[in-house]
C-alpha cells in the first residue's frame, strides 16, 4: 500500500463466515484488495467498533468515512466499505427463470360459461 500512517492489524483479518475460501477467490475483491483487508482488516474493524481509538489522521479520516461514505477517499477506506457492504448486506440472488407477468396467467375465472360453449362447438 502507498505511504500511509494507518496501523497494521496484529494478525491475518479473515472473514471464515461470510468469505470462507477467501476474500479474492469470493469473486468479488481483488487480490489488492484482499491483501488490504487481510493486512489492514483488524484495525479497521477495531476502529469501527470503537475498540480502538484513532492515533494518526488516516485513522481518523477513515472513522468519518465510516459515518459519511460519501467522504471515502482512499483505497482502504473503499475497500471496508465494498467489504460490508458485501458481508452484512443482502446477497443478491438471480434465478434461471422468470417469474410469470401477471398479464400471462390465465385463470379459469376470466372465461364464462358462454366462452366454454363457443369451444364445444
Amino acid at each position: 500500500m502507498e505511504n500511509t500512517l494507518f496501523r497494521h492489524g496484529k494478525k491475518r483479518f479473515y472473514d471464515d463466515k461470510k468469505f470462507p475460501r477467501g476474500f479474492a477467490k469470493s469473486g468479488d475483491f481483488t487480490l489488492t484488495e484482499e491483501e488490504i483487508l487481510m493486512t489492514y482488516g483488524e484495525t479497521m474493524l477495531a476502529l469501527e467498533t470503537g475498540e480502538l481509538a484513532p492515533e494518526n489522521c488516516d485513522e481518523k479520516h477513515f472513522v468519518k468515512a465510516l459515518a459519511h461514505p460519501g467522504k471515502a477517499k482512499n483505497k482502504i477506506e473503499h475497500v471496508w466499505l465494498k467489504y460490508i457492504r458485501l458481508s452484512r448486506g443482502r446477497k443478491n440472488f438471480h434465478t434461471l427463470n422468470g417469474t410469470v407477468k401477471n398479464n400471462d396467467v390465465v385463470n379459469d375465472e376470466d372465461y364464462s360459461s358462454e366462452d366454454d360453449d363457443v369451444m364445444a362447438v
